[in-house]
C-alpha cells in the first residue's frame, strides 16, 4: 500500500477516456496527462490539491513547477479562475457601497472586452491579450468608453491581485487604444436654455433649472441644495460679498459628491440669486 503523499508532493498520472494501450507510456492511449500537489487539509476536512493538467507528461511536469512558484510566491491561483470570474467578482465585492447605476456603467464597458478574454484564466493572461481585446473594443465604441472598460478591468484585477490571486496586473502594462468619435454634443444652445428657461419661469422647477444652467452643477447635487447651503451675499457691503452655493452633498446613494474634488462653493450669478429668492417667496422650500 502506497505512503500517502506529504506537504507539497506531486502527484502524476493519466487520466484515460478509453481502454488502455500503452501502460507504460500511454502514447497510444486516449486522456490527459494530471498533475496534482497536496496541500493537506481545509477547514472543512477536504484535501487541498490544486490540479494542472496536459496533452504529455512535460507539459504537465512544467506546470507544475509554475504551480510550487506560485504557491512559493504566496499566489492561491484556482486553475479554473478566469478573466471572468475576476470581473464578476469584483462587481461584486470590489464595488461595494457604490450605486446600482455605477455597478452597470461598469459591468456594461466590461462585456466586449470579457467577450474577447473573459474565458481566459487569470494567471495566463498576457498583456498581448489585454491589448487584443482592447484594440478590438476601439473600433466599436468611443475613446472614453474604451478607457473606462479599460480602467474597469484594471480595477478588477488589481481586486484579484491583492487576494493573491495573480501575480501582476497586466492591464497596467497597455496603453488605451483611441476609439471611435464620440456622440455629438447634447448640450443646450443659448436659444434653447432661453426658451427653457421662459417656459419654467412661474413654476417650482424654474430656481432648479436657473441654478443648473448657470452655474454647471450636477443634477443630483442641486437636488441635495438646502436653504442653508446658500448665501444670498451682500452687494452693499465694502468689499461686496457675493451670492454662492455650498456644493458638498448628492442624492447618490452615499450621499456624498462625486469626489472629493467635487466638493466646492459655487459663485452665483445673479439670474439664480433672482430665481431662488422667487422660489423661496412663493414658499416651496
Amino acid at each position: 500500500m502506497s505512503a500517502r503523499r506529504g506537504w507539497h508532493q506531486d502527484a502524476i498520472y493519466f487520466d484515460h477516456d478509453a481502454p488502455c494501450r500503452d501502460s507504460e507510456r500511454h502514447r497510444h492511449c486516449q486522456g490527459r496527462w494530471r498533475g496534482s500537489v497536496s496541500l493537506g487539509y481545509g477547514p472543512d476536512g477536504k484535501r487541498i490539491r490544486p490540479r494542472v493538467s496536459g496533452q504529455t507528461k512535460t507539459i504537465v511536469q512544467d506546470r507544475l513547477k509554475k504551480l510550487h512558484q506560485d504557491l512559493d510566491a504566496g499566489l492561491r491561483t484556482d486553475q479554473g479562475y478566469t478573466v471572468r470570474r475576476a470581473a464578476d467578482d469584483w462587481l461584486r465585492d470590489g464595488l461595494a457601497g457604490r450605486s446600482a447605476k455605477t455597478v452597470k456603467k461598469n459591468q456594461n464597458v466590461l462585456a466586449p472586452i470579457l467577450a474577447v478574454i473573459g474565458a481566459r484564466k487569470l494567471r495566463d493572461l498576457t498583456a498581448g491579450d489585454v491589448q487584443q481585446a482592447l484594440s478590438l473594443m476601439a473600433q466599436r465604441y468611443s475613446s472614453a468608453a474604451v478607457a473606462m472598460g479599460h480602467n474597469a478591468l484594471t480595477r478588477a484585477i488589481r481586486h484579484a491581485e491583492a487576494r493573491d490571486l495573480v501575480g501582476r496586473n497586466v492591464a497596467t502594462l497597455v496603453e488605451t487604444p483611441k476609439g471611435q468619435s464620440g456622440r455629438p454634443s447634447r448640450s443646450l444652445t443659448l436659444e434653447q436654455a432661453s426658451a427653457l428657461l421662459a417656459a419654467a419661469e412661474g413654476t417650482r422647477m424654474h430656481a432648479y433649472i436657473s441654478v443648473c444652467l448657470a452655474t454647471g452643477i450636477r443634477a443630483e447635487e442641486a437636488r441635495a441644495l438646502r436653504w442653508e447651503h446658500v448665501a444670498f451675499g451682500d452687494p452693499a457691503a465694502t468689499p461686496p460679498v457675493p451670492a454662492s452655493a455650498a456644493v458638498w452633498r448628492s442624492v447618490r446613494s452615499h450621499g456624498d459628491t462625486k469626489t472629493e474634488q467635487s466638493r466646492r462653493t459655487l459663485g452665483l450669478p445673479q439670474m439664480a440669486v433672482d430665481a431662488l429668492r422667487d422660489h423661496r417667496s412663493r414658499g416651496h422650500g
